[in-house]
C-alpha cells in the first residue's frame, strides 16, 4: 500500500530536469528550476478548455524552462479576458497559459509532466466559479474567490 501523504521527490534542477509534453508527443518541454506555485483554477475558461471541473497548474521561472520540439504545433486561443491558452495543435492537449516563449514565468499544466513535480497545490482559485457538480474538497487549500492574491 502507498503512502499518498509521502513527501514530494527533489524539486526540478539543471542536474535533474523534469521532462513534460502533449499526448501525441508533438510537444516536449523541459524544466530545470524549481516550481514558483502551484494550483487549481476553477474559472469557466479551465472548466470549457479542459472539459473539467478544475485546471491544476503550476509556475516556473522562464529561465527554468525550454521547448525542446514541437514550436510549430503549438496554437493559442486568446480568451477575451485573461491570458493566452496553449495547446498541441495535432491532438489538442492543454499546455500552458500565457506565452510560455517570453512571459517572467512559465505556467505549466500538471498534467502534462512526465513525472512527479516536486510541488504540490498550494491554493484553489476562482472558487465563486466552481462547477456547481463538483464539490470543492476540504483540502485546507487556501481559496480564493477569483484569482490569486
Amino acid at each position: 500500500m502507498s503512502d499518498t501523504h509521502a513527501a514530494p521527490p527533489p524539486a526540478p534542477s539543471q542536474a535533474a530536469p523534469l521532462r513534460g509534453g502533449c499526448l501525441c508527443g508533438a510537444v516536449r518541454y523541459e524544466i530545470s528550476a524549481p516550481f514558483l506555485s502551484a494550483g487549481y483554477c476553477h474559472c469557466t475558461h479551465c472548466q470549457r478548455r479542459t472539459g473539467t471541473g478544475s485546471s491544476a497548474s503550476g509556475r516556473v521561472p522562464q529561465d527554468g524552462f525550454r521547448l525542446l520540439c514541437g514550436a510549430q504545433e503549438l496554437r493559442a486561443f486568446q480568451p477575451p479576458t485573461g491570458v493566452p491558452k496553449l495547446f498541441c495543435s495535432t491532438c489538442g492537449s492543454a499546455l500552458f497559459s500565457g506565452d510560455p516563449l517570453s512571459d517572467a514565468e512559465v505556467a505549466v499544466r500538471l498534467g502534462t509532466l512526465d513525472g512527479d513535480p516536486g510541488i504540490r497545490p498550494q491554493y484553489r482559485q476562482f472558487v465563486a466559479s466552481a462547477a456547481a457538480w463538483e464539490p470543492l474538497p476540504e483540502d485546507g487549500l487556501a481559496r480564493h474567490p477569483r484569482g490569486q492574491a
